[in-house]
């Protein structure tokens, strides 16, 4: 960003690429979006909620009293009715931009300064019509409290470590934690949304990570 303050990381483990979208925040690494070359995406309003999520199956689009407002079906997945893909444009804020046309077109934009860095995280990645997904995993109350609560610390004590490095308070709030944490926090919240659980502990687990 025009700050300073990272905007877009892009990795890459084994054959899994992943793009983190970061709020413009110099004290919090608030995580705004994040696509995967598996076919999983997921866009967040400002106050953490889900906003739009995506697999290789389809994706919805929610509003911020988690409503489901659209949801659609990519081409070819599945036999029988389908609900297309409508074009869908949302701003994660004044510079970062998502517009998604078809599970290969879903662009990620970054406007700054006059200039504009536009790129395509679609995938090709289909269903086997022989197979059927496993289903999701699910945790407890208690589970998701721990995995939160563990990250936390470990964030914590990142920050602890690199304070000899940055002794001004300035340059220890715009630390970034490892990629490691960064996607432990990303997994936490995806699972928070499958789980069946309060939509206060749910709200509990976001402040956690996000902290």
């Amino acid at each position: 960003y025009p700050s300073g303050n990272l905007a877009i990381i892009i990795t890459q483990a084994r054959d899994q690429l992943t793009c983190i979208v970061q709020e413009d925040e110099p004290r919090t690494v608030k995580i705004r979006a994040l696509f995967q070359s598996d076919g999983r995406s997921t866009c967040y309003y400002p106050t953490g909620d889900e906003w739009i999520n995506m697999s290789i199956q389809g994706g919805q689009y929610l509003d911020q009293a988690g409503n489901r407002v659209r949801r659609w079906m990519w081409p070819n997945l599945s036999p029988g009715p389908q609900v297309p893909l409508s074009p869908i444009f949302i701003s994660l804020n004044h510079h970062v931009g998502v517009r998604i046309l078809a599970q290969d077109k879903i662009f990620v934009s970054f406007l700054a300064m006059g200039r504009q860095a536009k790129l395509n995280m679609g995938t090709t990645v289909q269903v086997s019509t022989s197979s059927q997904l496993p289903p999701p995993a699910q945790l407890g109350e208690d589970e998701l409290l721990l995995l939160a609560f563990r990250v936390r610390i470990l964030q914590l004590f990142d920050r602890m470590r690199g304070c000899p490095n940055f002794p001004s308070s300035e340059q220890w709030n715009k630390m970034q934690p490892p990629m490691y944490l960064i996607t432990q926090a990303v997994k936490i919240l995806e699972l928070c949304m499958a789980a069946d659980i309060s939509d206060e502990l749910r709200s509990s687990i976001k402040a956690i990570v996000n902290a």
